[in-house]
Parts: C-alpha cells; structure tokens; sequence
C-alpha cells in the first residue's frame, strides 16, 4: 500500500531509504511540490482540475518520514521523464495527443484533445467542476433536458452522480436516457452552452464533432451512485430500451469485480490504496475479495489488515460504499493509463 513501508511480495522487508516503491504517483507530484517554493507550487496547482488539486493535497498533508534521498529520486525521476520531450513549439499537436492519450486514456482523452487543438474555449463548463453538486443542479434545473444531459455528461462520474441526487426519479432518468443516447455533439452547441453558462465564447472550431456521452459514460456515473439508487435507473433504463440498458450493465464495474483483476493488478492497485481506505472498504466485502487482497500482500501487511478489520468497529453502509468508490476511481484511473486489467463485465478479456 502506497503509506506502509512494508515488504510487498517477493521483496525484502526492508527497503532502501530512497527507495520510491513506497510512493505512488500522487505521493511523488505531493514531494515534487513540496520541494519547490509556495510561489512556484501555487503556479503549478492553478493547472490542475479540482478533483486532482484535492488528491495532491491531501497527499501533500498525509506525507511523513520522507528522506532527503527519496525527494533528490522524486526530482530526478521527474527530470528525467522530461528529458526525451519535444522543443517547444515542435510537433506541439502530436506530443498533445500522445501525451493525454497516455495519461487519460483514449476514450476521455478524444473530447479534450478537440477542444484544445481545435481551438475551443469550454471555460464556462469547466467552472462548474469546481461548483457544489446542487449549486450545478440549481444552474441546468431549468434548462432543456438535452443540455441537461450535456452537462451531465460533459462533468467526471463521481460529480454527476452527486448532481443527480437532486432531480426526481424522472427527471433522473430522462437524463441518464439522454446521456447514454449521446455520441457527439458540434462544436457549435458546445460553445453556445458554455456561452448560456459563462457568457464567454469566441474562436471557430469548424464541423468536427467532440465525442461526449454514451453508454460507457453512462455506466460511469450509475457505478458512483449508490448501490440502491443505481439499481432503480438501471432497471427503469431497461424497462423504456432493454438493449440500451444490458449495455450498460456489461460496462458497470463493481468492487466485487476486483476479484478478477490478475495478482499483478491487486498488487500494482495496493500501492496505491491507503490502509485506512481499504480497511473501511473490506468490511463490505465478501470472503473471496477479502482473501485476494491478503493473498497479495507480504504476510506482516495481511496480519495487520486482518487486525485492523477485527478491531474495526461497526461501520456505515454508506461509508463503507464510499471507500469502495474511491478505490474503485483509482482503478478505473489505473486501468485507463494501462497499468492494470480490469475484470468483471466491462473488463477487456486477454487472448
């Protein structure tokens, strides 16, 4: 797990105090930060989105016992993965494209790669990721249902489903219906919405279409419901377009879908899950999971979790879905930047 510094399989117990495998990505950008001035860091923070800000600091406030020789590796790995990079201005398209196919993988990068090398300007859409979910409801409450559903899909799954919690049951499902009949949409509507939301458009963006919506995205925001609500909107999604609906619930990815992500995969995902995080999580997990998670940590890291659930107190069924959402958000990340593999339904099957 990304904050123990315990042996993890088939490694020694203990590690080289600039040893980086303790630290996952959001630990290393939290050091990397930390070692700069608060000027610069703040200048490097206004170019995140909120949900990474969120993930940076929290990371930057948990950090403890870090050496001087793993924040000089931090650095140096950081330095290095810049080395191989384009000069500025040279094949500034491709190295775009490359760069946030790699990171954000291919389906969430499509759309955000138009809108940037096409010129466009979606700041009126983008401020209402860093708004509350029913201060977001409040704004679209009374627009069309199809620029309800744009929104809907144009915002990240865990955001819209908080915002959907605030509309009626059909109100919800017109929405979700809408959302997941989505394919593309023109740049044109595109820059009136964010015109009607910001009042600030300019630029031309041609007759390319940005991908947006669908069944997958769909899938995404039910996954970051609760277990009760999305299985209401599935069922009613079935009963008005059963194809729709059973497409739907193929790409669905639950926790209990972890048990059919190889050992590799488990592990790779431990380093990044946090003991408290997981502890939460498995109290809600059945006796398979639970046994896979042990079987894929060094024999002292599963005693303590074992012991740590034991100790654990009873605990709220919507705070142990919580965790598990979490988790499930860093595997969907892991899984979109080729790291891991995900199983169940919508995992892709290897030959």
């Amino acid at each position: 797990m990304a904050k123990d510094n315990e042996e993890t399989p088939n490694t020694p117990a203990e590690q080289p105090k600039g040893d980086l495998s303790s630290l996952g990505h959001k630990e290393r950008a939290a050091v990397l930060l930390m070692s700069l001035g608060e000027k610069d860091a703040a200048e490097l923070l206004k170019h995140l989105g909120p949900k990474e800000v969120q993930q940076v600091g929290a990371s930057m406030a948990a950090l403890k016992d870090i050496t001087q020789t793993q924040v000089e590796g931090v650095v140096a790995e950081f330095l290095d993965s810049l080395s191989g990079q384009t000069g500025l201005g040279l094949g500034a398209d491709e190295y775009i494209r490359n760069m946030l196919t790699t990171a954000l993988g291919a389906d969430k990068a499509g759309g955000l790669i138009d809108r940037i090398l096409l010129g466009g300007n979606t700041t009126g859409l983008d401020t209402l990721k860093w708004m509350e979910s029913r201060a977001v409801a409040d704004v679209i409450r009374h627009e069309h249902p199809q620029i309800q559903a744009i929104v809907i899909a144009y915002l990240e799954p865990d955001q819209a489903a908080e915002i959907l919690y605030n509309f009626d049951e059909k109100v919800r499902l017109d929405i979700m219906m809408r959302v997941a009949s989505l394919q593309a949409i023109q740049p044109a509507a595109l820059q009136e919405l964010n015109d009607i939301l910001e009042k600030q458009f300019s630029g031309n963006q041609g007759q390319q279409t940005t991908a947006m919506g669908g069944v997958k995205v769909t899938a995404g925001i039910i996954n970051n419901l609760d277990s009760t609500l999305s299985g209401e909107i599935l069922e009613q999604i079935k009963e008005v377009d059963e194809e729709m609906g059973t497409q739907i619930q193929d790409l669905m990815f639950v926790f209990e879908n972890l048990n059919e992500v190889d050992d590799r995969g488990i592990q790779a995902l431990l380093r990044e899950v946090s003991g408290d995080l997981l502890t939460i999580a498995l109290k809600g997990a059945d006796e398979d999971l639970k046994e896979k998670i042990f079987r894929n940590m060094s024999k002292r890291a599963a005693e303590l979790l074992r012991d740590d659930l034991e100790a654990k107190g009873p605990v709220k069924v919507s705070e142990v879905e919580g965790a598990q959402k979490e988790i499930l958000v860093i595997a969907r990340r892991m899984a979109d930047a080729g790291e891991i593999v995900l199983g169940g339904a919508g995992g892709e099957q290897m030959l």
